[in-house]
């Protein structure tokens, strides 16, 4: 598995995790580790997550109660940009022989994907949002 955060001028370590991800593993593993620092040092920063069942269980939603949240939109994982972020890692991502070759490379194109690319995926909510609504929650050219 493997996560991380964006922000208009910065990003968080990205962590790759062995095993199931559990609620409680997500909190102590990642929230507790990693975003709840990250979201502190950017003050007025809104958090987003997926509904993957761990983000959702009791315990991950106690520990975001001290953070402003956005709700996830259940159909339209196009209006979040990290995931044309994950996309375009993806496009990226040459075949790799072991799961530690896997880790070193994703580490690498995350560590140099250009900040100009996460900026233009967020300057370009107001327009996904309106061609969704234009769609009617159908499907957009994004």
């Amino acid at each position: 598995m493997v996560w991380g955060a964006i922000a208009y001028d910065s990003r968080s370590t990205l962590i790759v995790m062995c095993g199931t991800l559990t609620g409680q593993r997500y909190v102590d593993d990642i929230l507790r580790a990693h975003v709840g620092i990250f979201l502190n040092g950017l003050p007025g920063t809104i958090f987003q997550q997926d509904n993957a069942f761990p983000h959702t269980e009791k315990v991950a939603q106690d520990f975001l109660r001290h953070f402003q949240t956005l709700p996830w939109p259940a159909r339209f994982p196009y209006l979040s940009p990290v995931e044309h972020v994950w996309d375009q890692l993806k496009w990226q991502m040459p075949s790799c022989h072991s799961v530690h070759d896997l880790e070193l490379t994703v580490q690498d194109l995350w560590a140099h994907l250009p900040q100009d690319n996460i900026r233009c995926l967020i300057n370009s909510m107001p327009y996904r949002v309106a061609a969704c609504i234009a769609a009617g929650g159908g499907p957009t050219r994004y």
